[in-house]
């Protein structure tokens, strides 16, 4: 092998693995070739070079390629380190680390197109671009993949262009699938081209020679339609065919799947991994490379835990039966959809306790055999809970000798004549074993050399032997009354044991209310602040003093809408605004005012934890999500249900006390109150329907007053203590509320506007508001014979002048933010151009620095803009900027007042 061939086979990334080095984010090493306390060591990927800037090193001035590499590190002759860099090659694989261009190595000997060779080389070329890619790496990361660790490469959709692109490079690209070509000419007229599987994640399907055949891709930008993608002829085996000696090979559903087992080292030491394609995906060359293992023992199903996998699981089983009808059938019992999902949200060795409970596949089902309303292992998780009681609720402080002292069920005690017994971390609930971590103390001994510590089954008798036979050296003990300790010991926790499992399933799974005690003159103060007219004025003018400005109309709707919280018919909102406008900020001033043991507040969901929460956990609470644009499709439905239906519930597989996994029924219930932020508010159309949408304002005077307050804090010129102060009094007034039922006497002589988009349910909104607005007023209202409080005129009008807004954001077509910006360029426009506004033309750069807006937002707000016909696009080019005109100068004030009309010749008539 020719040294240039060593060079284009052998990556920098293989050498630097292979010696257990890892550049830092910037590609940085602490060179290994001279005493480095600072990274001096630079990585180049793209050249296979790496370059030491310090003056003491020897290499300093040279740019080391692998071999020089090799080299240095092992202090070598040249010729020695090209023999080693050729075993690290594994010879058999041929990985070319140049760019893919029309000179490498990627045709035959006669010049016509090689598969094999062309995957190669573009493989390689993958695997080097995600080590300049942030959003690759990002991406990986989130999925718990290594690109250190494993192959794997990015395809950014560049391999074509600039210096790698010649004819020779797009005829193969083409006749291998990776470029298709558009219907359309290039800018320079020119045949376009579009890359295959563009922004994905690669994976190399390979032959019986571990030869590249094959490629996968996995998006890493689009979740929810395109995902995967597979080269035309697709053909090879991820991550490679098993090896002749398989004993046990573990099937997994995708290859992301098969990724992330890669990775656990015990697993790779004991079993051979093997990819399908989806659940119809495992192809007759699957079955034939696993029908010729002469050595296979058992194959273990690791698809996804839903209906789909365990069905795909069975029949693949019973086809593979009989051709292999000695060899056992198994599947893992996963705790997550699928096993990416379980390594990104457990710890490694979690596979090792499945595979160690791994089940007969022909025995799985997904119907419910005994539905458990909660599993025990989710009711540790409930955050609002008192310390977990001791069994034995009548134990004194002291506890007699002889017996086991549970006050602490992660550290339980057990005192003798011979020594002091302590099991940390509780004992486990599989009742077939006893598997503890026992501490054993001699306290007549020195402290340094009083204890030891044994992990141990008490169920084993020659673990128990073993034990007592070293704890009895280690710690001076007479044998026999150690043995005898042992034996009581096990006895207890038998018993322990078998009563916290009973009182465990006899235990509701409602978290205890905090309940926050008010003082007899608090209730006083608070009850006559509740009797005084002008009640909801008052109170906005104390959220003004905890330290929301700017939001004088917004601030006490969202109050209004938090504190709904506590009636059965919740209310929603979904606060609308640009990037950097302080929706966050006003949402989390509000939430500081409710009061906190009703209150849940998250930056993140994850796809489905809210259905894992204890049933009664988010009842009558208003939760806060600071931006609900990052979360999933499906982190969206059960918010959406939790929202409208009040309650959440689904089948999954569960974890019994006895170590059984059995398919059981959780139930989340509410009912909630939401607040939410986002930035999108037009493209949550099936949210906006059951929300109030709430634009905040970016007026430059808001904007003013913001400033104006925050220099005041730093000057130390606001009082911190009255803002707390503030704060407190209204979230005691919150809970004085008493949840009512309510009756409006003038329900059927209030109208929205027939325009209102969703019409049927924002009148229901509208006539939940007011039944809110009467709540809070619940200390002047009247109440009927059936104790139900009665909705007054003044009610009605205070609940008009603070949905106002929102009403005229649901009959406008545009959203908040997109409101304000048009009008305000309109404004510009009629200012600039005196009288010829309406045929006026106006650059993106213009507007910008005028308005004050950021390229981002400027970009969003005129393509919506032009696909609602607003304005249109009238010339320029796409390198000097396009010119745009309006094209429909909507009368917004005359919309506003013919609403106010509407609502207010209501309210004169009301009788």
């Amino acid at each position: 092998m020719e040294i240039q061939e060593i060079k284009q086979q052998l990556t920098l990334a293989e050498v630097l693995r292979h010696y257990g080095l890892k550049p830092d984010k910037s590609l940085r090493l602490h060179c290994p070739f001279h005493d480095d306390k600072t990274p001096s060591l630079q990585v180049y990927y793209k050249t296979h070079t790496c370059y030491c800037f310090s003056s003491n090193c020897n290499t300093h001035g040279k740019s080391l390629d692998v071999i020089d590499f090799v080299m240095h590190k092992e202090n070598c002759s040249k010729a020695e380190a090209i023999e080693k860099c050729k075993e690290m090659l594994n010879v058999v694989k041929s990985r070319p680390v140049s760019g893919i261009t029309g000179n490498t190595p990627q045709a035959g000997s006669n010049g016509q197109f090689n598969r094999i060779q062309f995957l190669t080389n573009l493989f390689t070329y993958f695997k080097n671009a995600i080590h300049n890619s942030k959003p690759a790496q990002d991406y990986a990361k989130q999925r718990g993949l290594d690109y250190m660790q494993i192959e794997v490469g990015y395809n950014s959709g560049q391999f074509h262009h600039g210096t790698r692109k010649d004819e020779k490079l797009i005829a193969d690209c083409l006749q291998a699938g990776i470029l298709l070509p558009y219907s359309r000419k290039s800018r320079t007229g020119e045949q376009a081209y579009q890359p295959f599987a563009k922004y994905c994640l690669a994976f190399a399907l390979r032959n019986r020679a571990s030869q590249v055949t094959g490629l996968y891709f996995r998006s890493t930008v689009n979740d929810q339609e395109s995902r995967h993608f597979y080269l035309k002829d697709r053909c090879g085996l991820y991550p490679k065919y098993p090896e002749p000696t398989t004993e046990k090979l573990i099937l997994t559903e995708s290859i992301i799947d098969a990724a992330s087992l890669l990775q656990i080292k015990t697993i790779t030491d004991q079993y051979s991994i093997l990819a399908a394609y989806g659940t119809n995906g495992l192809n007759e060359e699957i079955k034939t490379a696993v029908s010729e293992l002469q050595h296979l023992k058992e194959i273990v199903f690791a698809f996804d835990n839903d209906e789909a996998g365990i069905t795909a699981a069975k029949k693949y089983a019973a086809q593979l039966k009989e051709t292999l009808p000695n060899v056992v059938y198994t599947t893992l019992q996963l705790p997550c959809k699928d096993v990416n999902e379980t390594f990104v949200a457990h710890e490694p060795e979690i596979f090792i306790h499945l595979l160690e409970g791994r089940t007969d596949v022909f025995l799985s089902t997904v119907k419910p055999v005994e539905p458990v309303k909660e599993s025990p292992v989710e009711r540790k998780k409930e955050p609002i809970q008192e310390p977990v009681k001791p069994i034995q609720q009548d134990i004194e402080p002291e506890q007699d000798k002889n017996e086991l002292d549970t006050r602490n069920p992660f550290k339980l005690t057990y005192k003798t004549e011979t020594a002091t017994y302590h099991i940390k971390g509780g004992v486990s609930k599989a009742l077939d074993n006893l598997k503890v971590t026992l501490e054993i103390i001699n306290e007549n001994l020195n402290e340094s050399i009083n204890k030891r510590r044994f992990k141990v089954d008490l169920y084993d008798h020659k673990q128990t032997e073993k034990l007592v036979q070293e704890a009895s050296e280690l710690l001076q003990l007479r044998k026999d009354l150690l043995e005898a300790d042992i034996y009581k010991l096990t006895d207890l926790l038998d018993e322990y044991r078998e009563r916290e499992m009973m009182q465990s399933g006899n235990n509701e799974s409602k978290p205890e209310d905090i309940i926050i005690p008010l003082t007899a003159r608090e209730r006083s103060e608070l009850e006559s602040f509740a009797k005084k007219p002008k009640l909801i004025k008052r109170l906005n003018e104390i959220l003004g003093n905890t330290g929301i400005v700017g939001e004088e109309r917004n601030r006490i709707f969202l109050l209004c809408i938090a504190i709904s919280h506590i009636q059965k018919d919740t209310l929603h909102a979904l606060i609308q605004g640009s990037s950097g406008s302080g929706k966050t900020r006003l949402l989390s001033q509000v939430c500081d005012c409710m009061p906190k043991e009703k209150t849940r507040k998250y930056t993140r969901v994850s796809d489905k934890v809210l259905y894992n929460f204890p049933q009664n956990y988010f009842c009558n609470t208003v939760v806060f999500f600071e931006d609900i644009d990052g979360l999933s499709e499906e982190a969206e439905y059960a918010v959406r249900q939790l929202q409208s239906d009040g309650e959440l519930s689904s089948a999954s597989s569960i974890k019994l006390d006895n170590g059984q996994i059995t398919a059981g029924e959780k139930i989340v219930k509410g009912p909630i109150a939401s607040i939410s932020c986002t930035t999108k508010g037009e493209i949550y159309e099936d949210n906006i329907s059951r929300v109030f949408l709430i634009a905040v304002d970016e007026s430059r005077e808001k904007i003013k007053q913001v400033i104006e307050y925050q220099n005041k804090k730093a000057a130390g010129a606001t009082d911190t203590r009255k803002e707390q102060e503030a704060k407190k009094f209204i979230q005691n007034f919150v809970r004085i509320l008493q949840p009512y039922e309510i009756v409006n006497p003038y329900a059927q002589k209030i109208f929205l506007p027939d325009d209102a988009h969703k019409l049927m349910r924002l009148n229901e909104m509208f006539q939940h508001f007011v039944k809110i607005i009467t709540l809070l007023n619940q200390y002047q209202r009247k109440r009927d014979e059936r104790g139900r409080l009665i909705t007054e005129k003044e009610d009605i009008r205070t609940a008009v002048e603070i949905m106002f807004e929102t009403i005229v954001l649901k009959v406008d077509e545009l959203d908040g933010s997109l409101r304000q910006f048009f009008e305000k360029l309109k404004s510009y426009l009629q200012k600039t151009y005196n009288g010829n506004h309406q045929k006026a033309e106006f650059a993106q750069r213009d507007i910008r620095h005028a308005l004050g807006v950021s390229k981002a937002q400027i970009h969003r707000y005129l393509n919506a803009l032009q696909q609602m016909e607003y304005i249109q696009q009238t010339g320029g080019y796409a390198n000097k900027g396009f010119k745009f005109k309006i094209i429909y100068w909507d009368n917004y004030t005359a919309l506003r007042e013919r609403i106010r009309k509407h609502l207010d010749e209501q309210l004169q008539h009301l009788d």
